[in-house]
């Protein structure tokens, strides 16, 4: 039987639901672009977390129905959010003074590789990436409390993303504590990757087969 009809990867928008899940109650949280940027909207508006966004908000809310779009409200992706209840807006340079300040509990970011030791590589490779900037990853990867990735698996090609060393140029240097996939949720530990939950179907084996370092169970 293919694996295909075993089990069932997550789509982006389950993937980001996972994430959301495991965010406490109270917690300030940065969302990077791509996948992250889908987490806010997931969170239980009874929840009280405070999502930030480095162009200037605090307070950010999910995305907006079509027909209540506020045109100069959008997120450092360029996408159009809403702005939760006691939420404000600071200048750019306020919002990063918060960043590297420590003041963030978590940032969830996107990535290309992430090393078993938490080294962590999401530059954008090729003029074809459409980053809208450079970002804030050095800055959110230096300052946040805690850096959650959600990424792919593998890449199209079959080629693992989690790796033993990262081969392509380092954001920053051991700063990754989760990693989040369609396939798993990974813990990087002083053990190196812990599984800590898969997709219903999926066994162990054929998540290593897919991953570039060893990976562990809990306990």
């Amino acid at each position: 039987m293919a694996d295909s009809q075993k089990w069932q990867p997550l789509d982006r928008d389950a993937l980001a639901a996972r994430v959301a899940q495991d965010i406490p109650e109270g917690w300030s949280v940065n969302l990077g672009i791509g996948i992250p940027t889908l987490v806010g909207n997931y969170v239980p508006p009874e929840r009280e977390v405070v999502f930030h966004s480095e162009n200037g908000i605090v307070g950010m809310g999910p995305a907006p129905a079509p027909d209540r779009i506020n045109r100069w409200l959008i997120n450092a992706s360029s996408q159009y959010v809403t702005l939760r209840p006691g939420g404000s807006y600071m200048s750019h340079s306020d919002s990063f003074a918060l960043v590297r300040g420590g003041h963030l509990d978590l940032c969830v970011l996107g990535a290309f590789q992430v090393a078993e030791n938490g080294d962590l590589a999401n530059w954008a490779r090729s003029e074809d990436d459409n980053a809208p900037a450079i970002g804030g990853a050095m800055d959110l990867a230096a300052g946040a409390k805690r850096i959650w990735i959600v990424m792919e698996h593998s890449t199209r090609s079959g080629e693992a993303r989690l790796l033993r060393r990262c081969t392509y140029p380092l954001t920053a240097a051991a700063c990754v504590k989760r990693v989040y996939t369609e396939l798993a949720v990974i813990d990087v530990t002083e053990r190196g990757f812990v599984v800590t939950d898969m997709v219903p179907g999926l066994t162990i084996e054929e998540l290593q087969e897919r991953t570039g370092a060893t990976l562990a169970k809990p306990g």
